[in-house]
């Protein structure tokens, strides 16, 4: 073969073998982008903790209608403070730049949250990075579970060897600021048998116990990668709800004092290890708000519902979860009740098909009857 046939022979097959390659190769890099989902990005959130006056029980009593002893036997916001509902506490807001003087609206699909702090949200490769400003009188930190992160940016005092500028996220001074970068590697993202997202939370770690009971604690959901809808929310969910099923024991808050001089009660001291002396101090919540106070959790039949649900760290915040009406899948388990030990997270996904109104409760009978209640609507 010659020169000339050999050229007119390649110009006749290139053109063949692109018309065959170019189909495989884009099916290719569209799998490759599936797989690999979009390119990491860093979120950015502007938060603080400040002090606000929380009402436990901001719209009324019992609005659940849910028959139950006084709640003066039973612990509950009547019996901490002689029917008082109200408290100074420390929670976690979010503000829309480093002016810290806008706070951001809260999307209404997250009105549910409470007391809780912002949701912090991501997916696996992506990077968090929080400015945090202590608009409070405290020591103040952000501890995140889950995540990855150096040492600056752990957000918890302890003797680990390390001092100086290493240490400084761990107790922000009052009106201080401090940058925390979190990574998000694939052990922060769900795993093998997890659905598309996983919980995990942030909380205050100067000292931790007065910091939760205070109220600064917030939710954090992770997207395995390429997972998210442009919203950031997964691709194979239509509505979440994050529930945090919280004993506050305000006899261990920063503020008790404060609160019972503002309530005009006497100056005691409760030792820890006296439950008789606290019970009256205990208050049974979901997401900070008692006895039917959080917004219906609103759903309509047929959608995919995915339920994020922890627990605080006191030693009453062992619970079960329940749900009337309805059943979910967790831990690849049909079920209407979940089990929450302290510091404890659970996913459950829900196809809800059961319209109506339904209570949603802790089982433990303490909580139930001390106000850990709220109601969910399924829509026709």
């Amino acid at each position: 073969m010659d020169l000339c046939e050999n050229f007119e022979l390649q110009t006749t097959l290139v053109p063949l073998l692109l018309l065959f390659l170019c189909p495989i190769l884009a099916l290719a890099q569209r799998s490759a982008a599936e797989i690999g989902g979009s390119a990491p990005r860093t979120h950015l959130y502007y938060i603080a903790a400040e002090e606000v006056l929380w009402n436990y029980a901001p719209h009324g009593r019992n609005l659940a209608g849910v028959p139950h002893p006084e709640t003066e036997e039973a612990g509950g916001a009547a019996g901490a403070s002689g029917g008082t509902s109200t408290y100074l506490k420390a929670i976690y807001r979010e503000y829309t730049d480093a002016t810290f003087l806008t706070p951001k609206q809260r999307d209404p699909r997250w009105e549910h949250l409470g007391i809780l702090g912002p949701l912090i949200r991501a997916e696996v490769g992506d990077t968090i990075k929080v400015v945090f400003r202590n608009k409070t009188k405290l020591m103040c930190s952000m501890h995140p579970h889950g995540l990855e992160y150096g040492k600056d940016s752990e957000g918890a005092l302890y003797l680990d060897g390390v001092e100086g500028s290493a240490k400084k996220g761990s107790f922000v001074p009052p009106g201080g600021t401090y940058t925390y970068i979190w990574q998000v590697p694939e052990r922060s993202g769900p795993g093998h048998g997890d659905g598309s997202s996983v919980l995990w939370m942030y909380h205050g770690h100067f000292m931790e116990g007065k910091d939760i009971n205070s109220g600064l604690i917030g939710p954090i959901l992770i997207n395995a990668r390429g997972s998210s809808k442009p919203d950031g929310t997964p691709i194979d969910v239509d509505r979440e709800f994050i529930t945090a099923f919280a004993v506050f024991d305000e006899s261990n808050s920063w503020y008790f004092e404060a609160n019972l001089s503002r309530q005009k009660k006497p100056p005691m001291t409760i030792r820890r290890g006296d439950p008789v002396a606290r019970l009256p101090f205990l208050i049974y919540t979901i997401n900070g708000l008692i006895e039917g106070n959080l917004p219906a959790l609103t759903m309509k039949k047929g959608e995919r519902v995915r339920w994020y649900m922890f627990a605080s760290s006191n030693d009453d915040d062992v619970h079960t979860p329940h749900w009337h009406g309805e059943t979910a899948i967790s831990n690849h388990m049909r079920t209407d009740t979940i089990q929450l030990t302290p510091m404890g997270m659970a996913t459950a996904d829900m196809v809800a098909d059961n319209p109506g109104t339904w209570l949603f409760h802790c089982h433990n009978n303490d909580h139930f009857e001390g106000g850990m209640v709220a109601l969910f609507k399924v829509l026709p």
